[in-house]
C-alpha cells in the first residue's frame, strides 16, 4: 500500500456525504445532525428528478424510542405528518380464508420469573377457566375497540401511522435546522480512489464535486454507492419470501382511522391498508411468479375503498441483503442495503438501526474491526427480522392458489425451524438478546396462526385451581377497565395532533 492509499484509509472522518434523500437519508442527516453536528461537516445530496419509492407509512415502537432520542416533539411530528396511532397489525385471511387475528404492541398477562404468561393461560383453557388470549393484552384489546390514549409511566405501547413524504420533508427542516446541508442534483458518477477503493466523491449533472470522508448510500434499490460503485454483491432471500412486486396508492377515508395496520392476504400476496388523518395508503404486494401485473392490479384495485387520489404506481423488489452493509468508507441504509417486505413494518426500524449503530460506533477514522461489527450486528438482526416474517408466511393453513401450494412446499431456514417446534412442543419461546421481536410478539403470531402448545411449563401447575382464576380474571378486569376508560382513537388524534388543514380548493367559497 503506498502513501497516498494509507492516507486516505486514516484520514479522520470530518466530511459526511448521504446520497439520496427520502426517509433513509433525511433519518440519516437528522441523526448526525443533532448528535454530531458540531463535529462533522454533513451534505445530502437529492434530486427533485428521482422519486422515492414512498410507501414507508407503518412503524413499529421503536420510531418512538428513536424520536426520544432525537428530542423530537410528539405532537409536532405527527401533526406534520397528518399521523394517526398504531397499536399492532390486524392479519386477516392468513391462517384461512375469513380468519383475523391481531399482532399487538403490548404484553399480554404477567409473566413468573420461570414461565412467561402463556404457560398459566393454557392451563387455565384447559381448564376451561380462561378466555381468549387476547382478553390479557391492553393493547389489543384497545386496537379491537378502535381506542387510543396516553397514560402516565409509558403505560401503553404505540407506534405510528405517517405520511413518507410528509415525514422526509419534516426531517428536511429539523436537519438543515441543525446544520446539515442539502444539494440539489443528479449524481452522474462516483469517484474513488484508485489504489484504496474508497470513494472520495459524488460528481453531479451540472460538473460539481461533492467530496467527503464517508459515504452514505440511500439511494434505493438502484444502490449507486455500495453495489454499483464498489460492487457490494447481494444475498438473494426470494426462496423464502416470494413477493417481488408491489402497487401502492392512495385513496380518500370512508370511515375514522383505526389503530392499526390491516394486512389482508390474498391471491398470490396481500394487502395493506393505513389510516392516516387525511387518506388512506394503500397496496398490493405480490409475486409475479403467480399472478401477473394485470390480474394483481384488477384484485388491488377491485378491492379499495373510497376514491382513488393517486393513480397506482408500480415497486419491483428482490428481497435479501448486501453481503455487507459497510464497505471502506460506504454505509448503505434502507433500500440499497437490504429488503424485507413491509409486511411487519420494519423498513424504518432497520434504517434506524443501521444509523443507530454507526452513532455508536462512530470512527474517528475507518478501521476494519469497526466495520466488522457493525456488519455482523446489522446482519444478525435482518435474518432475525426475516425469520419473523417467513413465520407468517410457513404457518398459513391454505391451499387455495398455486401460490399459497408452493409456499406450503417451502423449507424454511433452520432457525426458524427451530423456534416453531420448541414452541410447538414446550410453549417456550427461544428469543435471541437484543432482536427486535419481544417473546409476545412470537407468541401472538404462532398462536394467532394455530400452533398451540402440547405442554406448559410445570410452574403453572403449582397454582391451584381457585389461585389460578383470580389471578386470570384480576389482569381481565384491569385491561377491560383500562380500555373501558379510553376515548375513541379518532377523538383523540383529533384533539391531540390535528395536522394541517388542506387548502381550499381553487373557487371555494
Amino acid at each position: 500500500m503506498n502513501d497516498s492509499a494509507a492516507d486516505i484509509r486514516n484520514k479522520p472522518i470530518r466530511r459526511v456525504v448521504i446520497a439520496g434523500g427520502g426517509t433513509a437519508g433525511w433519518m440519516a442527516a437528522a441523526a448526525l445532525s443533532r448528535t454530531l453536528g458540531k463535529v462533522l461537516d454533513i451534505t445530502l445530496v437529492e434530486s427533485e428528478e428521482i422519486g422515492t419509492v414512498g410507501v414507508g407509512e407503518a412503524t413499529i415502537p421503536t420510531l418512538v424510542t428513536f424520536h426520544r432520542l432525537l428530542d423530537i416533539k410528539e405532537q409536532e411530528y405527527m401533526s406534520a405528518v397528518k399521523g394517526t396511532i398504531k397499536l399492532g397489525i390486524s392479519f386477516e385471511n392468513w391462517l384461512q380464508k375469513g380468519h383475523r387475528y391481531i399482532h399487538s404492541f403490548g404484553m399480554s398477562g404477567k409473566d413468573h420469573w420461570s414461565a412467561g404468561f402463556q404457560h398459566f393461560w393454557q392451563r387455565g383453557r384447559e381448564l376451561g377457566i380462561a378466555g381468549g388470549y387476547e382478553d390479557y393484552c391492553f393493547e389489543l384489546k384497545a386496537a379491537l375497540q378502535d381506542k387510543f390514549a396516553h397514560l402516565p409511566r409509558g403505560g401503553i405501547n404505540y407506534a405510528y401511522h405517517m405520511d413518507a413524504s410528509l415525514y422526509a420533508r419534516f426531517l428536511r427542516t429539523l436537519s438543515q435546522n441543525a446544520g446539515a446541508k442539502r444539494v440539489e442534483g443528479k449524481i452522474v458518477e462516483v469517484e474513488t480512489d484508485l489504489e484504496s477503493g474508497y470513494i472520495t466523491a459524488l460528481k453531479l449533472a451540472d460538473g460539481s464535486l461533492i467530496e467527503g470522508d464517508l459515504f452514505i448510500d440511500c439511494t434505493g434499490f438502484r444502490a449507486l454507492l455500495i453495489g454499483k460503485t464498489l460492487n457490494v454483491g447481494f444475498e438473494d432471500w426470494s426462496h423464502w419470501l416470494f413477493n417481488d412486486s408491489a402497487l401502492a396508492t392512495q385513496t380518500t377515508a370512508v370511515r375514522d382511522a383505526v389503530p392499526y395496520t390491516r394486512a389482508i392476504a390474498g391471491t398470490a400476496g396481500w394487502q395493506w391498508r393505513i389510516p392516516l388523518q387525511h387518506r388512506v395508503g394503500n397496496g398490493i404486494v405480490y409475486s409475479s411468479r403467480y399472478i401477473s401485473d394485470d390480474e394483481a392490479r384488477q384484485e388491488f384495485l377491485s378491492s379499495l375503498e373510497g376514491e382513488m387520489i393517486k393513480e397506482p404506481w408500480p415497486v419491483r423488489f428482490r428481497p435479501g441483503q448486501r453481503l455487507k452493509s459497510w464497505y471502506k468508507n460506504c454505509v448503505a441504509l434502507g433500500l440499497a442495503g437490504s429488503f424485507i417486505e413491509p409486511l411487519e413494518s420494519t423498513t424504518i426500524h432497520l434504517i434506524q438501526r443501521g444509523i443507530v449503530h454507526l452513532l455508536r460506533m462512530f470512527p474517528q477514522v475507518i478501521s476494519e474491526p469497526e466495520v466488522d461489527q457493525y456488519n455482523a450486528q446489522l446482519a444478525s438482526e435482518l435474518e432475525h427480522v426475516r425469520d419473523f416474517v417467513v413465520l407468517h408466511y410457513t404457518l398459513t393453513e391454505r391451499r387455495d392458489t398455486p401460490y399459497w401450494r408452493a409456499i406450503a412446499q417451502m423449507d424454511i431456514p433452520p432457525s426458524l425451524r427451530h423456534r416453531i417446534e420448541l414452541f410447538r412442543e414446550t410453549g417456550s419461546v427461544y428469543r435471541v438478546p437484543d432482536e427486535l421481536f419481544a417473546e409476545n410478539s412470537w407468541i401472538q403470531v404462532m398462536m394467532g396462526q394455530g400452533v398451540m402448545p402440547k405442554r406448559h411449563h410445570p410452574t403453572a401447575d403449582v397454582m391451584s385451581r381457585e389461585d389460578l382464576v383470580r389471578f386470570l380474571d384480576e389482569i381481565k378486569r384491569t385491561v377491560d377497565s383500562q380500555v373501558n376508560g379510553l376515548p375513541s382513537h379518532q377523538a383523540y388524534i383529533d384533539q391531540y395532533c390535528p395536522g394541517p388543514r388542506e387548502p381550499a380548493p381553487a373557487g371555494a367559497a
